[in-house]
């Protein structure tokens, strides 16, 4: 559909990330890894700001239910009438992959559970939980 992507992180007061964000931009570095055109980036402004900021005219946006296809339209709705030149494009997910939530993922890592068919090979959660773990105890990886 698009021959670059940028995959935007942005910041999202009603939700308190489980990594912090240079960790998510890894792992989402690590999930794209060797697919040409894909950037990675951080915002703590509007979407659409950050947008025109780019020069990017389109916002593709996933929907695992209708419960997110309603929040998705309402945030597309808005980004419209705040820039009207910025097309939102939402693409229902695989059913196969509707079940996963990062709420699910998080509390299996959480809990130690095997996350693996949950997320893209290649991309370890539990290292990096770990090695955030360490960074807020003071602890090295080998005492840890």
């Amino acid at each position: 559909m698009f021959d670059e992507v940028t995959v935007a992180i942005g910041v999202n007061i009603d939700k308190r990330g489980f990594f912090p964000t240079e960790m998510k931009m890894d792992i989402i570095r690590e999930a794209t890894r060797g697919l040409e055109g894909v950037d990675v980036i951080f915002y703590d402004n509007l979407t659409v700001d950050a947008c025109r900021a780019l020069g990017i005219r389109h916002i593709v946006r996933g929907v695992r239910n209708m419960i997110d296809f309603e929040t998705e339209r309402s945030i597309a709705d808005a980004n419209r009438k705040l820039a009207p030149e910025i097309e939102t494009i939402i693409i229902p997910t695989a059913q196969e992959y509707a079940h996963i939530s990062s709420t699910a993922v998080r509390d299996i890592l959480k809990h130690h559970g095997d996350t693996s068919m949950f997320i893209p090979e290649g991309v370890d959660l539990h290292s990096l939980a770990e090695k955030m773990r360490c960074r807020e105890t003071g602890q090295s990886l080998d005492r840890a």
